[in-house]
């Protein structure tokens, strides 16, 4: 029978993600990431990397989605992030949150206005 803790295809044990996570159960205070942040690898993974660290590195050569990460790494998200945070110390990865794109400069969107009456 499977319950809560033994999902199939996870291994989530307390043991792997302590060790995955090197004993943190938090990214800190000042982490920039939620789940819907973009992250887009700085580097190529390098020879004795962590493999976790590593498979981040490979899925984030095109902006990709904290929570895509997670998912795809089949761990939880907060471990996730933790190991996010590790990567953006390291300057092995950066971040942004896509409402930063999103939201338009009010004051070039009046001059352009301005200038689509004058035509």
């Amino acid at each position: 029978m499977s319950g809560p803790g033994n999902r199939p295809g996870r291994d989530d044990s307390p043991d792997r993600l302590y060790t995955v996570t090197g004993g943190r159960s938090r990214s800190g205070a000042d982490s920039p990431f939620d789940l819907v942040t973009l992250v887009v690898a700085e580097c190529d993974p390098v020879p004795g990397m962590q493999s976790e660290h590593a498979r981040i590195l490979r899925m984030t050569e095109r902006p990709t989605a904290v929570v895509e990460i997670a998912a795809e790494l089949r761990l939880p998200v907060g471990i996730t992030k933790i190991l996010l945070a590790d990567l953006l110390a390291a300057g092995r990865v950066s971040a942004r949150h896509p409402r930063q794109e999103a939201v338009p400069d009010l004051e070039l969107l009046e001059q352009v206005l301005v200038g689509l009456r004058n035509l």
